[in-house]
């Protein structure tokens, strides 16, 4: 019997590396331009909340209105360009096992969970706590946690506009893989949040696969045979 190897790279190529995310910690890696990174959901059902920036100047990051008004969609799925506030291309999402990722949610904070869940959340971890523990090994700080993309989350948009936190539909071993288009720094929280369905109630593990681009064999015609 063949068995699958659901944990590797969606897109093919070299792989460059692959890190094991913990429950509820953080990740962070400046992806190469033309390289790939597959966001493996281990457990299933994971949001991985994620920052864009460009690796050359962090000032130029992820926008999510830019994002959506150059794709004329509130989900995300393959083929979309994740844009910068410049309107720049920073990746592609170029294959997903999810029929599509939210990037209007926002991330937790302990701010937002007492204000949802009650003061007795305060001291729960959240995903701002990663993404400020995670940027300022590149220098960010708190002005730089603009709104962020959250892949494998199910954030249904009803017919009057309002939004739900619902289970997601994601699974053991999903993924997405998402081809930068410039050097870019990628953030990332494994999100952490036990007071509603993101993470099933249960935060667990998440993998990242970095895989560079492999050139395609050249082929030389053989030599004609003398008549």
């Amino acid at each position: 019997m063949t068995v699958l190897d659901w944990s590797g790279p969606l897109v093919p190529g070299a792989v460059v590396r692959d890190d094991r995310v913990a429950r509820r910690a953080s990740w962070s890696a400046v992806v190469a331009a033309g390289h790939v990174l597959t966001i493996v959901d281990v457990g299933g059902n994971q949001s991985a909340d994620c920052l864009l920036f460009a690796a050359d100047d962090p000032a130029e990051r992820y926008s999510v209105p830019d994002t959506l008004a150059w794709s004329g969609n509130v989900y995300v799925g393959t083929g979309t360009v994740l844009r910068s506030n410049l309107g720049a291309p920073l990746v592609t999402v170029v294959g997903t096992e999810v029929e599509r990722h939210d990037t209007i949610g926002g991330a937790c904070s302990k701010e937002s969970n007492t204000l949802r869940y009650g003061h007795h959340t305060a001291a729960d971890h959240a995903c701002r706590e990663n993404f400020l523990y995670e940027g300022a090994k590149w220098g960010l700080g708190a002005r730089d946690l603009v709104s962020n993309l959250n892949w494998f989350m199910n954030v249904p948009v009803e017919a009057d506009g309002s939004l739900g936190i619902v289970d997601g539909m994601s699974a053991p071993g999903k993924r997405v893989a998402l081809r930068a288009e410039r050097d870019v720094l990628v953030v990332v929280s494994n999100c952490p949040q036990m007071n509603n369905p993101c993470n099933a109630f249960d935060p667990t593990p998440l993998r990242m696969i970095v895989t560079a681009p492999v050139a395609a064999p050249v082929t030389v015609p053989a030599a004609e045979e003398s008549a």
